[in-house]
């Protein structure tokens, strides 16, 4: 079944990059299994992760978020920007080498373009303000390069704020105020997931413009603390931002069965996401999918189950393409 796909998260650049010397994820009980994790992964035309542009173009239409990440625990001798630098240098050679059949795109327009060229469409996002060193002058480099969202923190505490499992009691500083609002004047959108409670409420503050949970499902639902409470779902509905529903099996529910994973697509919905909710599946930053899900080819069992559900062609346009275009 060909449907459309827009995705607002995916670790596919870092799982291409990453050899396994890190493991820093720690994907896998032994050295050996988180070594394979990665191993899997060494280009985006056709690899053994959960995205690659073979099985991408299986679409009728596919634009993805792709992430910049890397763990700051793990940080180069030269420093987190200069991995970041690193990480966009892959990021240009993926494109360049596949420039066939997917563009790099900064704009709606842009992938509109793409798309009516017959191509797919790469756009950039980076998980955690560490790589720009929580320099907010280093995001005019971000701009430069198309970033549109950014999580100004991935796991790890850092100057600007505190996150959902370090520091969970400390919202942005000062500086992550004035960070934030740097983004907002160059059209960089706030990724709350993997923020603080606390922080997430500074951003909606702070904040003019949409704010972006890109890869984060329904605390109500699954009480993980990397999930979103209604409330705070709310608050990014009303600011014009998206949600983009998480795969990964940890965040969907005990059993991680394709029915929870439902529950938390309807449950956003019953709180008026129709024109919020969006698809952020983490791809290639998890161990394991829920729903049987094995990798992007399986997304359509997703539309597919909510097609069951009764909900219309229309509404699964926005889910799994328009709403997250519209903010571009």
């Amino acid at each position: 079944m060909k449907i459309p796909y827009f995705d607002a998260h995916c670790d596919t650049i870092y799982r291409c990059e990453e050899t396994g010397c890190h493991a820093a994820l720690e994907m896998g009980e032994s050295a050996e299994e988180q070594r394979a994790y990665y191993a899997v992964c060494g280009c985006l035309r056709e690899n053994g992760g959960h995205i690659d542009l073979v099985r991408g173009g299986g679409f009728a239409r596919y634009a993805q978020f792709f992430a910049l990440y890397w763990d700051a625990k793990n940080a180069p001798a030269d420093g987190m920007l200069a991995q970041c630098r690193w990480l966009h240098e892959r990021f240009l050679l993926e494109m360049r080498e596949n420039s066939g059949c997917i563009r790099p795109c900064r704009s709606g327009a842009e992938v509109d373009e793409a798309i009516r060229q017959g191509k797919m469409a790469a756009l950039l996002s980076i998980e955690g303000a560490d790589l720009l060193e929580c320099d907010e002058k280093n995001l005019e480099t971000a701009h430069e390069w198309g970033v549109r969202l950014l999580n100004p923190v991935w796991n790890r505490a850092n100057s600007l704020c505190g996150t959902n499992c370090e520091e969970p009691e400390r919202g942005l500083s000062e500086r992550g105020k004035s960070f934030v609002r740097r983004m907002e004047a160059l059209r960089i959108y706030p990724d709350v997931s993997h923020i603080s409670d606390v922080g997430f409420w500074d951003i909606i503050k702070t904040a003019h413009g949409p704010v972006v949970a890109s890869h984060s499902n329904a605390r109500a639902v699954c009480a993980h603390r990397r999930n979103l409470t209604d409330d705070q779902f709310r608050a990014i509905r009303d600011s014009g931002g998206v949600v983009g529903l998480n795969l990964y099996r940890d965040f969907v529910g005990e059993k991680g069965t394709m029915e929870e994973l439902v529950t938390h697509a309807e449950h956003f919905l019953e709180l008026g996401g129709e024109k919020t909710l969006c698809i952020g599946g983490d791809l290639d930053g998890c161990e394991a999918l829920a729903g049987g899900l094995r990798g992007v080819q399986d997304v359509p069992l997703l539309y597919i189950a909510l097609q069951e559900r009764g909900y219309s062609e229309g509404l699964l346009e926005d889910i799994f393409w328009n709403n997250l275009r519209r903010i571009l």
